[in-house]
C-alpha cells in the first residue's frame, strides 16, 4: 500500500486549496479513504471520509461546509476540496485507509493558513 498526498501549500485566511491522495498498491475503490490531520503539538484529528463507490461521505464539525471530500476511482485518487481556509486549519493533512484491520498514512502534505 502507498499513498503519497500533495497540493499543501502556505495560504490565506479565508483562501482555497486541493489536496490530492495518490494510491497504489492496492483494489483502491475497494476501500473506504479518510484524510486526517495532524497540528504541531496535537494529537491526529479525523478530517472526512469517503465510501469506496464515493456514495457517502462525512465531516468532522469543524470543517462541514467548507471542506469536500471526492475521489476518482479510475485515477486511483482522493482529494480534499478546502475553501474558506482559517489559520486553525494549519496541519500536516494524511491520506488513510484501513486495510484487514492494519491503518495505511501516507507521509502528509503540510498546510499553512496564516496572512
Amino acid at each position: 500500500v502507498l499513498l503519497v498526498e500533495s497540493g499543501g501549500g502556505l495560504v490565506q485566511p479565508g483562501g482555497s486549496l486541493r489536496l490530492s491522495c495518490a494510491a497504489s498498491d492496492f483494489t483502491f475503490g475497494n476501500y473506504d479513504m479518510s484524510w486526517v490531520r495532524q497540528a504541531p503539538g496535537k494529537g491526529p484529528e479525523w478530517v472526512s471520509s469517503i465510501s469506496g463507490d464515493g456514495h457517502n461521505t462525512d465531516y468532522a464539525d469543524s470543517v462541514k461546509g467548507r471542506f469536500t471530500i471526492s475521489r476518482d476511482n479510475a485515477k486511483n485518487t482522493l482529494y480534499l476540496q478546502m475553501n474558506s481556509l482559517k489559520p486553525e486549519d494549519t496541519a500536516m493533512y494524511h491520506c488513510e485507509t484501513k486495510i484487514d484491520e492494519y491503518d495505511y498514512w501516507g507521509s502528509g502534505t503540510q498546510v499553512t493558513v496564516s496572512s
